[in-house]
């Protein structure tokens, strides 16, 4: 900024634009605004292009998952076709009994992982300190303070 004394008086420049004056308050509260307001939406916007790129990488991923889930279904199963035919032409337990073992196998498989996710589901507690919050949410809006 630089002070102009020139033919019309005493006044301030502003250097980054030759011979433009100084903008009033109220123009720079304006100006401050806009500039606060384009960037607030530049930001909304760029937030929008990551979540629909984080929410495409996640669904491609859920995709592979799934396709990954039925691979390893299917290996579990031939590879308990392989133990029956295992455990019926070679144990001599006829492929009755040995589909019976494989099946009681899979029986206890299944029983531990129900107990143990059982005993996981009933740890789950919500958001208590969310909800705990939530509560205060009224009496600060008041003025009170519950602390």
């Amino acid at each position: 900024m630089t002070t102009d004394f020139g033919p019309e008086g005493v006044g301030a420049r502003d250097d980054s634009v030759p011979g433009r004056p100084l903008s009033s308050v109220g123009e720079l509260l304006g100006d401050i605004s806009r500039d606060l307001s384009t960037l607030m939406h530049q930001e909304v916007e760029l937030a929008k292009a990551e979540v629909r790129e984080s929410a495409r990488s996640a669904g491609k991923g859920a995709g592979m998952l799934g396709g990954a889930g039925l691979a390893g279904w299917f290996v579990l199963l031939f590879l308990s076709l392989a133990l029956w035919w295992l455990l019926g032409s070679t144990a001599g337990l006829g492929f009755g009994w040995a589909a019976l073992i494989v099946a009681a196998i899979w029986a206890v498989i299944a029983a531990v992982l129900a107990a143990v996710g059982r005993r996981n589901m009933q740890r789950v507690q919500g958001v208590p300190r969310t909800v705990e919050t939530t509560k205060e949410i009224p009496d600060a809006l008041r003025g009170r303070d519950n602390a």
